[in-house]
């Protein structure tokens, strides 16, 4: 086997390896704040359940990594492991730094890099115009409807404001484009998939967390506060575990798409299928990240966002997992960290606006807004470098 694609595999396996490291939080940290488990209880239970993901559901997300944001024609061996260098520099950096980033954006930004830098515009796989129209027109039509539906009820408790319509025009099209999509109405794939669910995913994980935590407070309301947080603290084991699920089907499978696509560029398969070996070294690599969990991470989700309570913590949990299942069910790639930040902020919302500390969320989302062109430049630098010093060897 060609040098190039030991290494390469080696560095995606290491790149999931800080991809549980970073994420760590994302299944860990309600159980934590709550001090349902002890800390090293929380990741044993993470690890495991992050390695059981990959093996429940498809790998149709590991496909859009691998072939669906840039041209499988142009990658090779040696981009691809330069895509690697840039994400898995942009992973470990912020997890150093305590903050709270999609690897899978992180990936994605380091194809991109290559790709451009390597081919140009033409090596990304752009939308069809077509696709784009349906998007726009299935987003107008959810917006609208959530603006008219949130500022009659508004209007309807006296309570009605300008703003009303605007949240109401949000919910509407974080509802709409997913529903579209599992109801085969819509297809969206590769990278105007990602760019979507930046936006949906947290926003998704708030609504669908804050919903659910006040049927719960209503449903428990006349529950001695000791007893509910009893019950709730046994029931974050199950949740937790959920969201673990969620999380190692959806991100354990960036890896699998690089080392299929290595595979395939290197001429060592015929076809982009996922080998079983692939899917079980992917999914330890993460595992055992998780396991030594990214401690800085992990205080900044659990404590630093808003305060949770147990029965917040089942909800949460339970919202991020369950958005997250449905998403690697019908393969649609987005980011954990994301869908897990939007939870915690919808349960914490519940309390009032000033439950949730704004000023760490916007902190966190400006590290989601950069890490796909971070990603990009270190990637496409680490190219243009190599290409400087090998020449046509890169």
């Amino acid at each position: 086997m060609d040098p190039i694609i030991i290494l390469g595999i080696l560095l995606a396996l290491l790149f999931n390896f800080a991809n549980g490291l970073n994420d760590a939080a994302n299944s860990i940290a309600t159980i934590i704040a709550t001090k349902a488990l002890t800390p090293l209880q929380a990741v044993l239970l993470a690890g495991v359940f992050n390695l059981l993901g990959p093996l429940l559901f498809t790998t149709a997300i590991a496909a859009t990594i691998g072939r669906g944001i840039v041209d499988a024609g142009i990658l090779t061996p040696t981009l691809i492991l330069v895509a690697l260098i840039g994400a898995v520099l942009w992973v470990l950096v912020t997890s150093l730094l305590g903050i709270p980033v999609s690897s899978s954006h992180a990936l994605i930004g380091g194809l991109l890099g290559t790709g451009l830098a390597a081919a140009g515009t033409g090596a990304v796989l752009w939308p069809s115009l077509d696709t784009v129209e349906q998007v726009l027109f299935y987003g107008f039509i959810g917006a609208a409807l959530g603006a008219v539906i949130t500022g009659a009820f508004a209007y309807h408790k006296g309570e009605f404001k300008p703003w009303n319509l605007l949240v109401g025009g949000i919910i509407g099209v974080t509802l709409t484009i997913p529903l579209a999509i599992i109801m085969g109405l819509l297809e969206v794939s590769g990278i105007l998939g990602v760019i979507l669910f930046i936006v949906i995913s947290p926003t998704l994980g708030f609504i669908v967390a804050f919903i659910f935590a006040i049927v719960v407070a209503y449903t428990f309301r006349n529950y001695a506060p000791r007893r509910l947080s009893s019950i709730f603290k046994n029931l974050q084991i199950f949740s937790g575990s959920l969201q673990a699920i969620g999380h190692g089907g959806n991100d354990a499978q960036n890896a699998m798409g690089i080392i299929t696509a290595m595979l395939l560029a290197g001429g060592l398969i015929t076809e982009f299928a996922v080998p079983l070996w692939v899917i079980l070294a992917s999914s330890l690599a993460m595992s055992i990240g998780t396991l030594l969990g990214g401690w800085r991470v992990v205080d900044k989700m659990a404590n630093r966002i808003t305060k949770i309570r147990p029965y917040q913590g089942f909800a949460a949990s339970t919202s991020a997992g369950g958005v997250l299942s449905l998403m690697n069910i019908f393969g649609v790639p987005v980011s954990t960290t994301h869908a897990t930040t939007g939870a915690i902020m919808g349960v914490g919302a519940t309390r009032g606006y000033s439950a949730v500390k704004w000023g760490v969320v916007r902190e966190i989302v400006a590290a989601w807004i950069l890490t796909i062109p971070a990603a990009a430049i270190v990637a496409g630098l680490c190219y243009l470098a190599g290409q400087a010093v090998f020449g046509g060897g890169v």
